[in-house]
Protein backbone atom coordinates (compact mmCIF):
# COMPACT_ATOMS: atom_id res chain seq x y z
CA UNK A 1 0.00 0.00 0.00
CA UNK A 2 1.26 3.58 -0.58
CA UNK A 3 0.39 5.90 2.23
CA UNK A 4 -0.24 8.62 0.53
CA UNK A 5 -2.29 7.68 -2.05
CA UNK A 6 -6.04 6.41 -1.93
CA UNK A 7 -8.80 4.54 -3.60
CA UNK A 8 -12.03 5.54 -2.77
CA UNK A 9 -14.63 2.55 -2.16
CA UNK A 10 -18.18 4.19 -3.31
CA UNK A 11 -21.46 2.20 -2.51
CA UNK A 12 -24.73 2.89 -3.94
CA UNK A 13 -28.10 1.81 -2.77
CA UNK A 14 -31.30 3.32 -1.93
CA UNK A 15 -33.87 4.43 0.75
CA UNK A 16 -36.39 2.04 -0.25
CA UNK A 17 -35.45 -0.84 1.03
CA UNK A 18 -35.18 0.79 4.68
CA UNK A 19 -32.67 1.89 7.49
CA UNK A 20 -32.10 -1.81 8.92
CA UNK A 21 -31.73 -3.10 5.00
CA UNK A 22 -28.64 0.06 4.72
CA UNK A 23 -27.31 -0.77 8.22
CA UNK A 24 -26.62 -4.36 6.30
CA UNK A 25 -25.12 -2.58 2.78
CA UNK A 26 -22.73 -0.57 4.99
CA UNK A 27 -21.20 -3.73 7.13
CA UNK A 28 -20.91 -5.72 3.44
CA UNK A 29 -20.03 -3.01 1.67
CA UNK A 30 -16.81 -3.33 4.48
CA UNK A 31 -16.41 -6.79 4.15
CA UNK A 32 -15.63 -6.02 0.07
CA UNK A 33 -13.48 -2.90 1.08
CA UNK A 34 -11.43 -4.25 3.30
CA UNK A 35 -10.82 -7.38 1.21
CA UNK A 36 -9.45 -5.01 -1.47
CA UNK A 37 -7.39 -3.20 0.98
CA UNK A 38 -5.95 -6.64 2.35
CA UNK A 39 -4.53 -7.38 -1.02
CA UNK A 40 -0.81 -6.34 -1.26
CA UNK A 41 -1.00 -5.96 -4.51
CA UNK A 42 -3.82 -2.78 -4.65
CA UNK A 43 -0.79 -0.23 -3.45
CA UNK A 44 -3.48 2.48 -2.31
CA UNK A 45 -5.26 2.61 0.68
CA UNK A 46 -8.92 1.80 0.46
CA UNK A 47 -10.93 4.26 1.99
CA UNK A 48 -14.73 3.10 2.11
CA UNK A 49 -17.14 5.88 2.37
CA UNK A 50 -20.53 6.19 3.66
CA UNK A 51 -23.40 3.96 1.36
CA UNK A 52 -25.04 6.48 -1.23
CA UNK A 53 -28.49 7.02 -1.72
CA UNK A 54 -29.28 10.29 -2.88
CA UNK A 55 -27.90 12.46 -5.92
CA UNK A 56 -26.75 15.33 -3.69
CA UNK A 57 -24.32 13.17 -1.77
CA UNK A 58 -23.17 11.51 -4.53
CA UNK A 59 -21.99 14.62 -6.49
CA UNK A 60 -20.44 15.45 -3.22
CA UNK A 61 -18.37 13.12 -3.13
CA UNK A 62 -17.10 12.98 -6.80
CA UNK A 63 -16.63 16.66 -6.07
CA UNK A 64 -14.41 15.99 -3.03
CA UNK A 65 -12.19 12.82 -4.65
CA UNK A 66 -11.63 15.33 -7.83
CA UNK A 67 -9.97 17.55 -4.85
CA UNK A 68 -8.50 15.92 -2.98
CA UNK A 69 -4.97 15.30 -4.53
CA UNK A 70 -4.26 11.83 -2.69
CA UNK A 71 -7.60 9.47 -3.92
CA UNK A 72 -6.06 8.53 -7.48
CA UNK A 73 -9.51 6.56 -7.91
CA UNK A 74 -12.57 5.70 -7.71
CA UNK A 75 -14.24 1.82 -7.08
CA UNK A 76 -18.13 2.10 -7.14
CA UNK A 77 -20.21 -0.85 -7.08
CA UNK A 78 -23.78 -1.35 -6.44
CA UNK A 79 -24.93 -3.54 -3.18
CA UNK A 80 -28.55 -3.29 -4.09
CA UNK A 81 -30.46 -1.83 -6.73
CA UNK A 82 -29.38 2.02 -7.08
CA UNK A 83 -31.64 3.83 -9.46
CA UNK A 84 -28.79 4.90 -11.83
CA UNK A 85 -30.28 8.51 -12.60
CA UNK A 86 -29.38 9.37 -9.22
CA UNK A 87 -25.50 8.86 -10.53
CA UNK A 88 -25.75 10.87 -13.65
CA UNK A 89 -24.74 14.68 -11.91
CA UNK A 90 -21.87 12.90 -10.31
CA UNK A 91 -20.08 10.62 -13.03
CA UNK A 92 -20.42 13.94 -15.21
CA UNK A 93 -18.41 16.00 -12.62
CA UNK A 94 -15.77 13.10 -11.48
CA UNK A 95 -12.15 13.68 -13.17
CA UNK A 96 -10.36 10.56 -10.91
CA UNK A 97 -10.23 7.15 -13.00
CA UNK A 98 -13.36 5.63 -12.15
CA UNK A 99 -13.37 1.05 -11.62
CA UNK A 100 -16.80 -0.54 -11.70
CA UNK A 101 -16.61 -3.78 -9.15
CA UNK A 102 -19.42 -6.05 -10.34
CA UNK A 103 -19.51 -8.62 -7.35
CA UNK A 104 -21.56 -9.45 -4.36
CA UNK A 105 -20.69 -10.53 -0.44
CA UNK A 106 -21.80 -14.33 -0.95
CA UNK A 107 -19.70 -16.49 -3.37
CA UNK A 108 -22.58 -18.95 -3.07
CA UNK A 109 -26.11 -18.67 -2.81
CA UNK A 110 -27.67 -19.93 0.43
CA UNK A 111 -30.08 -22.24 -1.55
CA UNK A 112 -31.58 -24.14 1.21
CA UNK A 113 -32.37 -20.32 3.57
CA UNK A 114 -32.30 -18.29 0.13
CA UNK A 115 -35.98 -15.93 0.71
CA UNK A 116 -37.03 -12.83 -0.42
CA UNK A 117 -35.21 -10.36 2.50
CA UNK A 118 -31.76 -12.26 0.70
CA UNK A 119 -33.25 -11.61 -2.81
CA UNK A 120 -33.72 -7.32 -1.84
CA UNK A 121 -30.42 -6.96 -0.18
CA UNK A 122 -27.66 -8.58 -2.57
CA UNK A 123 -29.25 -7.59 -6.17
CA UNK A 124 -25.83 -6.31 -7.43
CA UNK A 125 -27.02 -7.73 -10.96
CA UNK A 126 -29.17 -6.05 -10.88
CA UNK A 127 -28.18 -2.58 -9.85
CA UNK A 128 -25.14 -2.61 -11.22
CA UNK A 129 -26.42 -3.55 -14.97
CA UNK A 130 -28.35 -0.18 -14.17
CA UNK A 131 -25.26 1.62 -13.20
CA UNK A 132 -23.71 0.13 -16.23
CA UNK A 133 -26.31 1.20 -18.63
CA UNK A 134 -25.76 5.22 -16.81
CA UNK A 135 -22.20 5.24 -17.31
CA UNK A 136 -22.30 3.54 -21.46
CA UNK A 137 -25.15 6.27 -21.93
CA UNK A 138 -22.87 8.78 -20.56
CA UNK A 139 -19.99 8.04 -22.17
CA UNK A 140 -17.91 7.57 -18.89
CA UNK A 141 -14.24 6.12 -19.29
CA UNK A 142 -14.37 3.01 -16.67
CA UNK A 143 -12.60 -0.56 -16.03
CA UNK A 144 -14.91 -3.31 -15.33
CA UNK A 145 -13.99 -5.80 -12.93
CA UNK A 146 -16.52 -8.99 -12.60
CA UNK A 147 -16.43 -11.63 -10.12
CA UNK A 148 -16.15 -12.91 -6.11
CA UNK A 149 -13.10 -10.69 -4.26
CA UNK A 150 -11.92 -14.11 -3.09
CA UNK A 151 -10.98 -14.57 -6.68
CA UNK A 152 -7.39 -13.86 -7.53
CA UNK A 153 -8.45 -12.69 -11.46
CA UNK A 154 -10.49 -10.06 -9.27
CA UNK A 155 -7.73 -8.82 -7.12
CA UNK A 156 -5.42 -8.70 -10.05
CA UNK A 157 -8.12 -6.69 -12.10
CA UNK A 158 -7.87 -3.96 -9.28
CA UNK A 159 -4.51 -4.05 -8.38
CA UNK A 160 -3.16 -3.18 -12.42
CA UNK A 161 -5.73 -0.50 -12.78
CA UNK A 162 -4.89 1.37 -9.06
CA UNK A 163 -1.55 0.90 -10.82
CA UNK A 164 -2.32 2.64 -13.82
CA UNK A 165 -4.62 5.30 -11.65
CA UNK A 166 -1.33 6.23 -9.80
CA UNK A 167 0.63 6.44 -13.16
CA UNK A 168 -2.12 9.08 -14.26
CA UNK A 169 -1.68 10.97 -11.44
CA UNK A 170 1.97 10.93 -11.27
CA UNK A 171 1.67 12.48 -15.07
CA UNK A 172 -1.08 14.65 -13.87
CA UNK A 173 1.73 16.49 -11.67
CA UNK A 174 5.03 15.74 -13.54
CA UNK A 175 7.08 18.64 -14.25
CA UNK A 176 9.43 17.72 -16.75
CA UNK A 177 12.63 20.02 -17.77
CA UNK A 178 14.18 19.87 -21.65
CA UNK A 179 18.10 20.36 -21.22
CA UNK A 180 18.49 22.19 -24.33
CA UNK A 181 15.71 21.92 -27.95
CA UNK A 182 15.55 18.62 -29.74
CA UNK A 183 17.93 17.41 -32.20
CA UNK A 184 17.88 19.21 -35.37
CA UNK A 185 15.73 18.01 -38.17
CA UNK A 186 13.90 14.98 -36.42
CA UNK A 187 10.07 14.91 -36.54
CA UNK A 188 9.16 12.27 -33.95
CA UNK A 189 10.22 13.70 -31.51
CA UNK A 190 8.46 17.19 -31.27
CA UNK A 191 4.78 17.57 -30.42
CA UNK A 192 2.18 19.79 -28.65
CA UNK A 193 3.58 20.90 -25.19
CA UNK A 194 0.41 22.85 -24.52
CA UNK A 195 -2.12 20.11 -25.50
CA UNK A 196 -0.09 17.02 -23.35
CA UNK A 197 -0.55 19.97 -20.46
CA UNK A 198 -4.39 19.85 -21.44
CA UNK A 199 -5.11 16.36 -21.88
CA UNK A 200 -2.22 15.06 -19.64
CA UNK A 201 -1.55 17.65 -16.88
CA UNK A 202 2.41 17.26 -17.36
CA UNK A 203 4.22 20.57 -17.68
CA UNK A 204 7.26 21.10 -19.68
CA UNK A 205 9.75 23.22 -19.21
CA UNK A 206 13.03 24.10 -21.13
CA UNK A 207 16.37 25.43 -19.36
CA UNK A 208 19.44 26.50 -21.36
CA UNK A 209 22.24 23.47 -20.76
CA UNK A 210 24.61 26.10 -19.26
CA UNK A 211 21.55 26.56 -16.87
CA UNK A 212 22.66 22.83 -15.98
CA UNK A 213 26.63 23.00 -16.19
CA UNK A 214 26.73 25.61 -13.54
CA UNK A 215 25.07 23.45 -10.90
CA UNK A 216 27.27 20.50 -12.20
CA UNK A 217 30.44 22.67 -12.16
CA UNK A 218 29.45 23.66 -8.43
CA UNK A 219 29.78 20.27 -6.73
CA UNK A 220 31.77 19.70 -4.46
CA UNK A 221 34.41 17.41 -4.21
CA UNK A 222 32.83 15.50 -1.01
CA UNK A 223 29.82 15.04 -3.56
CA UNK A 224 31.80 12.90 -6.27
CA UNK A 225 33.61 11.17 -3.17
CA UNK A 226 30.58 10.11 -1.79
CA UNK A 227 28.73 8.44 -5.33
CA UNK A 228 32.36 6.94 -6.45
CA UNK A 229 32.31 5.09 -3.01
CA UNK A 230 28.47 4.15 -3.96
CA UNK A 231 29.33 2.99 -7.44
CA UNK A 232 32.07 0.83 -6.20
CA UNK A 233 29.61 -1.16 -4.17
CA UNK A 234 27.21 -1.85 -6.97
CA UNK A 235 28.79 -2.13 -10.31
CA UNK A 236 32.12 -3.60 -11.52
CA UNK A 237 34.67 -0.74 -12.71
CA UNK A 238 36.75 -0.81 -15.38
CA UNK A 239 40.37 -0.39 -14.20
CA UNK A 240 41.41 2.96 -16.01
CA UNK A 241 38.51 4.44 -14.23
CA UNK A 242 39.19 3.23 -10.42
CA UNK A 243 41.56 5.33 -8.50
CA UNK A 244 45.02 5.96 -9.90
CA UNK A 245 43.78 4.72 -13.10
CA UNK A 246 44.48 6.80 -16.34
CA UNK A 247 40.88 7.64 -17.03
CA UNK A 248 39.83 8.52 -12.92
CA UNK A 249 39.16 11.55 -13.67
CA UNK A 250 36.63 10.94 -16.30
CA UNK A 251 34.47 8.78 -13.95
CA UNK A 252 35.19 11.75 -11.55
CA UNK A 253 33.40 13.82 -14.14
CA UNK A 254 30.38 11.53 -14.93
CA UNK A 255 29.60 11.57 -11.01
CA UNK A 256 29.69 15.44 -10.60
CA UNK A 257 27.00 15.60 -13.78
CA UNK A 258 25.52 13.12 -11.47
CA UNK A 259 25.37 15.17 -8.71
CA UNK A 260 24.47 18.50 -10.32
CA UNK A 261 21.78 16.84 -12.14
CA UNK A 262 20.00 15.46 -9.02
CA UNK A 263 20.46 18.68 -7.55
CA UNK A 264 18.99 20.38 -10.41
CA UNK A 265 16.35 18.19 -10.88
CA UNK A 266 15.25 18.37 -6.93
CA UNK A 267 15.30 22.18 -6.53
CA UNK A 268 13.11 22.55 -9.56
CA UNK A 269 10.67 20.00 -8.63
CA UNK A 270 11.30 18.09 -11.60
CA UNK A 271 10.46 14.48 -11.95
CA UNK A 272 11.62 13.85 -16.03
CA UNK A 273 14.18 15.04 -17.88
CA UNK A 274 15.57 15.27 -21.54
CA UNK A 275 18.88 15.90 -23.23
CA UNK A 276 20.90 16.52 -26.50
CA UNK A 277 24.09 15.47 -27.67
CA UNK A 278 23.68 18.29 -30.19
CA UNK A 279 23.40 20.75 -27.37
CA UNK A 280 25.42 19.98 -24.50
CA UNK A 281 26.94 23.83 -23.78
CA UNK A 282 29.98 23.36 -21.26
CA UNK A 283 29.45 20.02 -20.25
CA UNK A 284 32.08 17.65 -20.61
CA UNK A 285 30.73 14.72 -21.54
CA UNK A 286 27.12 13.37 -22.51
CA UNK A 287 25.80 12.20 -20.04
CA UNK A 288 25.74 8.73 -19.87
CA UNK A 289 25.88 7.09 -16.22
CA UNK A 290 24.35 9.88 -14.27
CA UNK A 291 20.91 9.30 -16.79
CA UNK A 292 21.29 5.80 -16.61
CA UNK A 293 21.30 6.32 -12.69
CA UNK A 294 18.67 8.43 -12.70
CA UNK A 295 16.49 6.44 -14.76
CA UNK A 296 16.86 3.45 -12.42
CA UNK A 297 15.74 5.71 -9.35
CA UNK A 298 12.01 6.34 -11.65
CA UNK A 299 12.93 8.96 -13.24
CA UNK A 300 11.87 10.24 -16.48
CA UNK A 301 14.28 10.19 -19.41
CA UNK A 302 14.31 10.92 -23.28
CA UNK A 303 17.20 11.55 -25.58
CA UNK A 304 17.65 14.50 -27.85
CA UNK A 305 14.75 15.87 -26.50
CA UNK A 306 12.38 14.03 -26.70
CA UNK A 307 9.96 14.47 -23.82
CA UNK A 308 6.99 12.37 -24.80
CA UNK A 309 9.38 9.67 -24.25
CA UNK A 310 10.53 10.89 -21.05
CA UNK A 311 6.96 11.57 -19.94
CA UNK A 312 5.81 7.99 -21.16
CA UNK A 313 9.04 6.54 -19.04
CA UNK A 314 7.93 8.62 -15.91
CA UNK A 315 4.65 7.31 -15.84
CA UNK A 316 5.80 3.97 -16.52
CA UNK A 317 7.82 3.91 -14.21
CA UNK A 318 5.63 4.61 -11.17
CA UNK A 319 2.95 2.43 -12.62
CA UNK A 320 5.67 -0.75 -12.60
CA UNK A 321 7.43 0.34 -8.63
CA UNK A 322 7.77 -3.09 -6.70
CA UNK A 323 7.15 -5.49 -9.65
CA UNK A 324 9.23 -7.46 -10.91
CA UNK A 325 11.53 -6.75 -13.38
CA UNK A 326 12.59 -3.06 -14.85
CA UNK A 327 11.63 -0.24 -17.30
CA UNK A 328 13.97 1.99 -19.05
CA UNK A 329 14.38 3.93 -22.31
CA UNK A 330 14.93 2.37 -25.43
CA UNK A 331 15.81 2.67 -29.11
CA UNK A 332 15.13 -0.02 -32.24
CA UNK A 333 18.33 -0.21 -33.62
CA UNK A 334 19.22 -2.95 -36.06
CA UNK A 335 17.62 -6.46 -36.92
CA UNK A 336 18.66 -9.83 -37.28
CA UNK A 337 16.89 -11.28 -40.08
CA UNK A 338 18.51 -14.55 -40.28
CA UNK A 339 14.59 -16.49 -41.11
CA UNK A 340 13.27 -18.31 -38.50
CA UNK A 341 14.84 -16.23 -35.17
CA UNK A 342 14.60 -12.19 -36.73
CA UNK A 343 15.25 -10.39 -33.75
CA UNK A 344 15.68 -6.11 -32.67
CA UNK A 345 18.99 -5.56 -31.22
CA UNK A 346 17.89 -2.54 -28.62
CA UNK A 347 20.38 -0.06 -27.62
CA UNK A 348 21.01 3.74 -27.52
CA UNK A 349 24.10 5.84 -27.10
CA UNK A 350 24.64 5.70 -23.92
CA UNK A 351 21.04 5.34 -21.54
CA UNK A 352 19.66 2.32 -21.08
CA UNK A 353 18.25 2.21 -17.43
CA UNK A 354 19.95 -0.87 -15.40
CA UNK A 355 16.89 -1.99 -13.79
CA UNK A 356 16.22 -4.11 -16.77
CA UNK A 357 20.09 -5.76 -16.43
CA UNK A 358 20.40 -9.51 -16.20
CA UNK A 359 23.83 -9.45 -14.73
CA UNK A 360 26.66 -6.67 -12.55
CA UNK A 361 26.69 -3.90 -14.78
CA UNK A 362 30.19 -2.70 -15.58
CA UNK A 363 31.36 0.90 -15.50
CA UNK A 364 33.12 1.42 -18.83
CA UNK A 365 34.57 4.44 -20.76
CA UNK A 366 34.68 4.21 -24.38
CA UNK A 367 34.65 6.93 -27.53
CA UNK A 368 30.70 8.01 -28.67
CA UNK A 369 31.76 9.45 -32.32
CA UNK A 370 28.86 11.89 -31.99
CA UNK A 371 28.86 14.78 -29.79
CA UNK A 372 31.78 16.62 -29.90
CA UNK A 373 33.11 16.15 -25.93
CA UNK A 374 35.33 13.83 -24.43
CA UNK A 375 34.29 10.04 -24.24
CA UNK A 376 31.81 9.29 -22.03
CA UNK A 377 31.07 7.19 -18.74
CA UNK A 378 28.21 4.28 -18.92
CA UNK A 379 27.19 1.33 -17.79
CA UNK A 380 27.56 -2.05 -20.27
CA UNK A 381 25.22 -4.74 -19.60
CA UNK A 382 22.87 -6.94 -21.29
CA UNK A 383 19.11 -6.67 -20.73
CA UNK A 384 17.21 -9.65 -18.44
CA UNK A 385 15.44 -12.29 -20.77
CA UNK A 386 11.93 -13.12 -20.54
CA UNK A 387 8.54 -11.21 -21.50
CA UNK A 388 7.79 -7.73 -22.16
CA UNK A 389 6.50 -4.89 -23.92
CA UNK A 390 8.10 -1.86 -25.82
CA UNK A 391 6.40 1.29 -25.77
CA UNK A 392 6.13 4.82 -27.97
CA UNK A 393 4.16 7.65 -27.72
CA UNK A 394 3.40 9.88 -30.91
CA UNK A 395 1.62 13.38 -31.74
CA UNK A 396 -0.59 12.44 -34.42
CA UNK A 397 -1.51 16.66 -34.45
CA UNK A 398 -5.64 15.74 -33.45
CA UNK A 399 -4.46 13.46 -30.41
CA UNK A 400 -1.08 11.29 -28.48
CA UNK A 401 -0.92 7.65 -29.74
CA UNK A 402 0.63 5.30 -27.68
CA UNK A 403 1.99 2.26 -29.91
CA UNK A 404 2.64 -0.97 -28.11
CA UNK A 405 4.18 -4.42 -29.02
CA UNK A 406 4.41 -7.41 -26.94
CA UNK A 407 7.83 -9.08 -27.35
CA UNK A 408 10.27 -11.51 -25.65
CA UNK A 409 13.78 -10.28 -24.64
CA UNK A 410 16.25 -13.17 -25.41
CA UNK A 411 20.14 -12.90 -24.46
CA UNK A 412 22.18 -12.13 -27.18
CA UNK A 413 22.98 -14.86 -29.92
CA UNK A 414 26.66 -14.13 -29.50
CA UNK A 415 28.86 -12.31 -27.56
CA UNK A 416 29.31 -8.63 -28.54
CA UNK A 417 32.69 -7.52 -27.45
CA UNK A 418 32.89 -4.58 -29.43
CA UNK A 419 29.49 -2.83 -28.63
CA UNK A 420 30.40 -1.25 -25.25
CA UNK A 421 26.57 0.00 -24.33
CA UNK A 422 23.59 -1.43 -22.48
CA UNK A 423 21.63 -3.19 -24.83
CA UNK A 424 18.74 -5.70 -25.27
CA UNK A 425 17.55 -8.19 -27.61
CA UNK A 426 13.81 -8.76 -28.34
CA UNK A 427 11.89 -11.26 -30.59
CA UNK A 428 9.01 -8.86 -31.45
CA UNK A 429 5.03 -10.27 -31.58
CA UNK A 430 3.79 -11.92 -33.40
CA UNK A 431 6.91 -11.92 -36.18
CA UNK A 432 9.66 -9.21 -37.04
CA UNK A 433 7.85 -8.28 -40.17
CA UNK A 434 4.05 -7.86 -39.39
CA UNK A 435 5.34 -6.39 -35.92
CA UNK A 436 7.70 -3.77 -37.93
CA UNK A 437 4.93 -3.07 -40.66
CA UNK A 438 2.44 -2.19 -38.25
CA UNK A 439 4.15 -0.04 -36.33
CA UNK A 440 5.65 1.80 -39.30
CA UNK A 441 1.64 2.09 -40.59
CA UNK A 442 0.58 3.72 -37.36
CA UNK A 443 3.30 6.36 -37.47
CA UNK A 444 5.17 4.47 -34.40
CA UNK A 445 8.58 5.96 -33.22
CA UNK A 446 11.98 4.69 -32.73
CA UNK A 447 12.23 6.08 -29.09
CA UNK A 448 10.24 3.61 -26.87
CA UNK A 449 10.04 2.37 -23.09
CA UNK A 450 10.80 -1.35 -22.98
CA UNK A 451 9.71 -2.41 -19.66
CA UNK A 452 9.73 -6.55 -18.20
CA UNK A 453 7.83 -5.49 -15.33
CA UNK A 454 4.10 -4.07 -16.81
CA UNK A 455 1.50 -6.01 -19.68
CA UNK A 456 -0.90 -5.06 -21.78
CA UNK A 457 -3.53 -4.80 -19.64
CA UNK A 458 -1.51 -2.00 -17.47
CA UNK A 459 -1.26 -0.19 -20.74
CA UNK A 460 -5.25 -0.86 -21.80
CA UNK A 461 -6.25 0.85 -18.21
CA UNK A 462 -3.71 3.31 -18.45
CA UNK A 463 -4.89 5.02 -22.40
CA UNK A 464 -8.61 4.05 -20.97
CA UNK A 465 -8.59 6.37 -18.39
CA UNK A 466 -6.04 8.73 -19.67
CA UNK A 467 -8.22 9.45 -22.42
CA UNK A 468 -5.45 7.83 -25.26
CA UNK A 469 -5.38 6.15 -28.15
CA UNK A 470 -3.82 2.28 -27.62
CA UNK A 471 -2.52 0.68 -31.15
CA UNK A 472 -1.13 -2.59 -29.47
CA UNK A 473 0.73 -5.51 -31.54
CA UNK A 474 1.09 -8.79 -30.24
CA UNK A 475 0.62 -12.56 -31.06
CA UNK A 476 -2.49 -12.00 -32.69
CA UNK A 477 -2.02 -8.97 -35.06
CA UNK A 478 -2.17 -9.40 -38.79
CA UNK A 479 -1.05 -6.15 -40.59
CA UNK A 480 -4.31 -6.16 -42.82
CA UNK A 481 -6.19 -6.02 -39.01
CA UNK A 482 -4.19 -3.51 -37.24
CA UNK A 483 -4.55 -1.15 -40.46
CA UNK A 484 -8.02 -1.52 -40.36
CA UNK A 485 -8.28 -1.02 -36.23
CA UNK A 486 -6.22 2.44 -36.56
CA UNK A 487 -8.85 3.38 -39.29
CA UNK A 488 -11.34 2.88 -36.38
CA UNK A 489 -9.38 4.06 -34.07
CA UNK A 490 -8.98 7.58 -36.19
CA UNK A 491 -12.59 7.68 -36.53
CA UNK A 492 -13.28 7.03 -33.02
CA UNK A 493 -10.95 9.33 -31.58
CA UNK A 494 -12.32 12.09 -33.50
CA UNK A 495 -16.19 11.71 -33.86
CA UNK A 496 -16.76 9.76 -30.68
CA UNK A 497 -18.10 10.87 -27.24
CA UNK A 498 -17.68 7.71 -25.51
CA UNK A 499 -18.88 3.94 -26.15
Amino acid sequence: MTATTQIWFLTGSQGLYGQDVLAQVATQSRVISDALGAAPEVLPEVVAKPVLTEADSIRRVMLEANADDRCVGVVAWMHTFSPAKMWITGLERLQKPLLHLHTQVNRDLPWASIDMDFMNLNQAAHGDREFGYVQTRLGVARKTVAGHVTDPAVIAGVATWARAALGLAAVRALRLVRFGDNMRGVAVTEGDKVEAERRLGVSVNTHGVNDLVTVVDNMGESDVDALINHYDGLYDIAPELRAGGARHDSLRYAARQEAGMRTFLLDGGYQAFTTNFEDLGGLRQLPGLAVQRLMADGYGFGAEGDWKTSVLLRTLKVMGAGLPGGTSFMEDYTYHLEPGRELILGAHMLEVCPSIAAERPRVEIHPLRIGGREDPVRLVFDASPGDAVVVGMADMGDRLRLIGNAIEVVPPLEDLPRLPVARAVWAPRPDLRTSTTSWLTAGGPHHTVLSTALGREHLDDFAEMAGLELAFIDGTTTIRGFARELRWNSAYHRLAQGL
